[in-house]
């Protein structure tokens, strides 16, 4: 069965946390769909709500209100293993943090994925080197993540988010730990794989650096979602 034109929809999706003098609404009344082969760059300043939102959208939180469909399911259907499941088929995560597992090499991170999802033939390996090899870490295959510098990290990191071939991509700040020169090239190396394997990518980032890379960009603030202003961009 082929995938939906949107790959991923908000409708009116909304995140409260506390209650009383202490209630804060994160996210209010969000709607958004993104279309596979689109790369949307969610911009916004900080406690905006920006992480909470790509949180709900990859299923690692749950919205108070609203619904979220990925690959045209409803995530408010499912239980904690089918979210788990629907996240290992069809959404990769790439973090400002790297989140690699560090007694891992690049090569066992990458594998892990592909291992967790079912995968358990000599494929695994082939697979693995080669998405590492796309992204120029030929040589870095057996080296842990404290050997690594923080661009290769990140290169790391999005080879893992792209292991099963998902249809869509969710990114957290991935250039907020590097500097120009590696944030750039991380950032030019997931839109040109996007855009080979038409894949969706959500982006959520405070760098105006790579704005040319997006589709669309969107702003967030107070909660709120809209089309962002030029001025708000580079601000």
């Amino acid at each position: 069965m082929s995938e939906p034109e949107n790959i991923l929809e908000l409708q009116s999706v909304s995140k409260v946390y506390g209650s009383g003098h202490t209630r804060v609404e994160a996210v209010r009344e969000a709607s958004l769909a993104v279309k596979t082969g689109e790369i949307v760059l969610i911009m916004g300043p900080s406690g905006s709500g920006k992480t909470t939102m790509l949180s709900m959208a990859g299923g690692l939180l749950a919205p108070t209100s609203g619904e979220i469909r990925v690959a045209g399911q409803p995530l408010s259907a499912l239980d904690s293993k089918g979210i788990s499941q629907l996240r290992l088929k069809y959404v990769g995560f790439v973090f400002q943090a790297f989140n690699l597992l560090t007694g891992l090499s690049a090569l066992e991170n990458v594998a892990l994925v592909m291992n967790l999802a079912g995968r358990h033939d000599k494929s695994v390996e082939r697979d693995s080197k080669a998405l590492l090899g796309q992204l120029g870490l030929e040589h870095r295959l057996g080296h842990v993540p404290a050997d690594l510098s923080g661009g290769e990290k990140q290169r790391v990191a999005l080879a893992r988010s792209l292991a099963n071939d998902p249809p869509l991509i969710l990114a957290d700040e991935p250039t907020g730990n590097l500097d120009s020169k590696s944030g750039r090239e991380v950032m030019d190396m997931l839109a040109g794989l996007a855009r080979q394997g038409n894949k969706a990518v959500v982006i959520v980032t405070h760098d105006p650096r790579i704005v040319d890379i997006a589709d669309r960009v969107l702003w967030l603030e107070d909660g709120r979602l809209a089309p962002a202003e030029p001025q708000s961009i580079t601000s």
